[in-house]
């Protein structure tokens, strides 16, 4: 396990096309769902879906975007219909970015319609090679510390796959 990192060039690569891959998938299955919603848009979604309610500078920090930005795509999805801000609780000048029914509908149907894609993706492989690919993705998700079971959550599973949790050490936002 202790390799450098030039003996794993070829590795990397087709982590690259998987990942690739996969994002085109995600891409794929919004497009069926809305052409009006992008795949950041579909990630802030994914955020307030798996980690509730939030205030605009909590999900800045959590996308690793700037402040303003998520302010105006959280104006783009309140537009559509998707969230809804609330004051916060805790402070006054804070809002919170809570999901409508339209945008938990819009986020279970793009996630089923990515996992049916998905499977279908996976039929095409022969059993051996499905379990190649099981066992080579377990082991890149233990890799990263990723400690979520697909098997116990799968909508979760989905969900992190367009907004990864963000390690503590790394979760700040970039300088703009």
């Amino acid at each position: 396990m202790g390799q450098d990192y030039e003996s794993t060039p070829d590795v990397v690569d087709a982590v690259v096309r998987a990942s690739r891959a996969l994002v085109g998938i995600t891409v794929s299955a919004l497009a069926s769902v809305s052409d009006e919603v992008t795949l950041p848009q579909l990630r802030t979604l994914g955020v307030v879906t798996l980690e509730g309610p939030q205030t605009v500078s909590a999900l800045a920090e959590r996308l690793d975007v700037h402040a303003s930005t998520m302010t105006r795509m959280c104006s783009r999805l309140v537009a559509r219909g998707l969230v809804v801000r609330t004051p916060s609780s805790v402070d006054r000048r804070e809002v919170v970015i809570e999901l409508t029914a339209q945008g938990q509908g819009l986020v279970d149907v793009v996630m089923e319609k990515r996992r049916r894609e998905i499977d279908a993706v996976v039929r095409r492989m022969t059993p051996d090679d499905r379990a190649r690919v099981v066992s080579a993705l377990e082991l890149f998700s233990e890799a990263t510390g990723d400690s979520i079971d697909p098997a116990a959550e799968p909508m979760t599973a989905s969900m992190h796959a367009i907004a990864p949790p963000v390690p503590e050490e790394v979760g700040h936002r970039k300088a703009r």
